[in-house]
């Protein structure tokens, strides 16, 4: 019998890891309208800024384009994505657990996880909506079974609640054929 916790995925085990696109990165110098044209055609909500050496250094979202340059009143123009992005963001390896993610997000309010190699070089970023597909199972199977609970320990009840409602329909079909 196997002693792993089937619960205990790492983040490059899940099936969207590999199929991911590459993430969208550009150096710290990269003025912000040039990366906004590359998120409008790639459909894309973030860019991760990278050094050198493809290693992530901050990350700039359409809520951090909201909030420092257009609310701002600064130009896409002539700002650089390092006067706009969030520096040394939570970065996440490649062999962490999912469920450990799923929790430092949700409790730390950030909806973009960059993930790196053991190199530190960028791989993918997972978003919340990438841990929800991970969930789904979880509670789909948790409702079964406590619905299975639910029936089991009222079943006396049910029994009694299924012969009102037999009754009754016996009394329907009586009635309209009298």
């Amino acid at each position: 019998m196997s002693t792993e916790n089937p619960y205990k995925m790492q983040l490059r085990n899940r099936p969207e890891f590999a199929s991911k696109p590459k993430p969208l990165t550009f150096p710290p110098s990269t003025v912000v309208a040039e990366a906004v044209a590359a998120m409008s055609e790639r459909d894309f909500g973030s860019v991760i800024v990278v050094d050198e050496d493809q290693k992530v250094i901050g990350v700039v979202t359409e809520r951090d384009i909201m909030k420092k340059l257009v609310n701002a009143d600064r130009s896409a123009k002539d700002t650089r994505l390092e006067d706009i992005m969030t520096r040394e963001p939570r970065v996440a390896r490649e062999t962490d657990d999912v469920l450990d993610w799923m929790r430092i997000m949700s409790n730390d309010r950030f909806r973009r996880l960059p993930v790196v190699d053991d190199e530190g070089r960028i791989k993918a970023v997972f978003t919340q909506g990438d841990f929800v597909s991970y969930t789904w199972p979880d509670l789909i199977y948790q409702a079964k079974e406590l619905a299975k609970a639910s029936i089991g320990r009222n079943y006396p009840i049910w029994l009694i609640g299924g012969g009102i409602m037999l009754y009754s329909l016996l009394m329907i079909i009586v009635l309209t054929v009298m």
